[in-house]
């Protein structure tokens, strides 16, 4: 973990419109900055979290060459294939600085990750007491990779909470 850095959002919005024109065909929706790194504030890994929606994941197959001329390698996740996402990152699996997550428009999760980004963002309180249970659980788990599943593990009964809020609050 680290503390926020304020060039985050630029990181952002330069891959994002470097991908834009590149994955225009198969967009539904702008490509959003979601994950740690899009809360002002919020600790977080220094890998910019991206989202793209598309209508299909199966038509998306079509974009892979594409985005490996622009520097993007697959990089999936163990769930992408049950949720009918895909995962890539740039530059490297290794040394990731950016990570697009590629999911269907009919999928909840990126409506979740927009309301859990959107709500954190106006509740700076709940951002703080985020950013220390990940500190916590990063102390305890983060240091070792084959322990990512038990760092995960620990903030989902957290983030679920904070979602299910964010998305009534929606309603």
């Amino acid at each position: 973990m680290v503390a926020y850095d304020p060039r985050w959002p630029g990181s952002y919005s330069e891959e994002q419109q470097r991908l834009t024109p590149v994955l225009a065909p198969w967009l539904t929706r702008p490509i959003e900055h979601v994950g740690s790194t899009s809360v002002p504030g919020l600790v977080a890994k220094p890998i910019i979290d991206m989202v793209a929606v598309v209508a299909d994941i199966e038509s998306f197959d079509g974009a892979v060459p594409a985005l490996g001329a622009v520097g993007w390698v697959s990089a999936p996740e163990p769930l992408d294939a049950v949720n009918r996402e895909m995962s890539f990152c740039t530059p490297s699996v290794q040394r990731r600085t950016h990570h697009l997550h590629v999911v269907e428009e009919a999928s909840s999760s990126w409506r979740e990750w927009i309301a859990f980004r959107d709500y954190l963002r106006v509740r700076p309180e709940l951002a703080v007491e985020y950013g220390a249970l990940k500190t916590r659980l990063a102390a305890e788990h983060g240091g070792d990779p084959n322990e990512r599943d038990a760092y995960r593990a620990g903030k989902a009964a957290w983030i679920r909470a904070v979602t299910d809020d964010a998305l009534r609050e929606r309603t």
